[in-house]
């Protein structure tokens, strides 16, 4: 009976060696294969960084203001007669745009010309007078004294007309009409906005540590959505002599060509300073970065052989870098980064140190300075 258990074990412990013998076989054959096993390289985009020049500048929100803007007002009051504009017209300086009701000044007019006329002559038939020592001085200062109160009160009367005949102060573009013909204007009654258009001024503010590098005459670029697309160029031509103690800002306007009168006073704006010195950087687009809680860092793409092939390949290093200034697609980086290396520019949350790649641009993400991302 011993003997009959002995051989079981011993045929069992013999098949346990066998499978163990064989699975040792195929780890080793495996791990053999892992060991002979080249990864495939991964395909990526990539750029050479460059140092380049940004435009310097100092960006500001401002408001869009008519050189010259008023609402055109009565300055006597009457009754209107005749309204000579359509509203949203273009008027030249010293057209006309109300007439009231001059019935009676005109009338007075001819009885004051006539007491003028002959204020005139006799004058002159005073002097003739006097010429001939047939009348005194005092006589002639007398009559002088009518001629001149007559002529006064003739001016007098036509200065009244003028100011019933209500004509455009400065040539620009009419807003909405107010009166109505037949309606009685007291004085100060609003009568129509004109607004002067092309120039037009914008005023913004800048900090107070600003100044230094602020000048009239600067350049100026300004946007407003209520033109997109639209880039209007201009030149600072005033700069306020004091700061605001609330905001500690400067005060400044600039002039702009609105040959399109696409900009209108009361318009919101987007102003951009142009500083006269650019500014050198070392850019790379945004998509290199690989942001991370412990820093961000790019993937360098080195060449270095392999030993195993000896074929020269290109093997990613992950550079830890500080970053500057963002504009547009680009990020300037302080350092970390070297004139002339190869970065990896998309795709890198995927990627890891040590890996190989082979670089295909032709899907490469096109990088801009200024982007303008238009809707699918």
């Amino acid at each position: 009976m011993f003997k009959k258990y002995s051989l079981t074990t011993l045929g069992v412990m013999a098949v346990v060696l066998a499978i163990v013998g064989t699975k040792i076989l195929q780890f080793k054959a495996m791990a053999a294969a892992g060991a002979a096993m080249v990864m495939p390289a991964e395909t990526v985009t990539s750029t050479t960084v460059h140092d380049a020049e940004w435009e310097r500048s100092i960006s500001a929100t401002g408001s869009v203001v008519a050189v010259q803007g008023v609402t055109v007002s009565a300055e006597m009051a009457g009754k209107i007669t005749k309204i000579a504009f359509e509203a949203g017209a273009t008027v030249a300086a010293g057209d006309l745009l109300v007439q009231l009701d001059t019935s009676t000044e005109e009338a007075q007019l001819r009885s004051a010309d006539a007491a003028s006329m002959l204020g005139k002559t006799n004058l002159d038939r005073a002097n003739e007078l006097r010429a001939k020592n047939t009348n005194s001085q005092a006589d002639l200062d007398a009559v002088d004294a009518q001629a001149k109160q007559a002529a006064a009160q003739a001016d007098n009367i036509r200065s009244i007309i003028a100011k019933k005949t209500i004509r455009a102060p400065f040539a620009g573009r009419l807003g909405l009409r107010l009166v109505n013909l037949g309606q009685n204007l007291k004085e100060g009654d609003a009568i129509v906005s004109l607004q002067t258009l092309d120039p037009i001024y914008v005023n913004f503010s800048v900090p107070q540590q600003r100044i230094p590098v602020l000048k009239v005459g600067g350049p100026v670029r300004v946007v407003s959505d209520a033109a997109p697309g639209d880039v209007f160029a201009g030149k600072i031509t005033a700069i306020s002599p004091d700061v605001d103690v609330t905001t500690r800002n400067v005060r400044l306007q600039a002039t702009l060509d609105n040959s399109g009168e696409k900009l209108r006073p009361g318009m919101f704006a987007n102003v951009t300073i142009v500083m006269a010195e650019p500014e050198k950087v070392r850019a790379i687009p945004v998509s290199a970065i690989l942001y991370a809680p412990y820093g961000d860092s790019v993937f360098v793409i080195d060449e270095k052989k392999n030993e195993k092939t000896g074929q020269t390949e290109k093997i990613l290093r992950q550079q830890f870098v500080r970053l500057g200034t963002t504009r547009g697609d680009f990020v300037a980086v302080v350092n970390g980064l070297q004139d002339g290396e190869a970065i990896v520019t998309s795709g890198v949350f995927k990627l890891r140190p040590g890996i190989a790649v082979v670089i295909d641009n032709t899907l490469a993400p096109d990088a801009k300075l200024a982007p303008t991302p238009k809707d699918g």
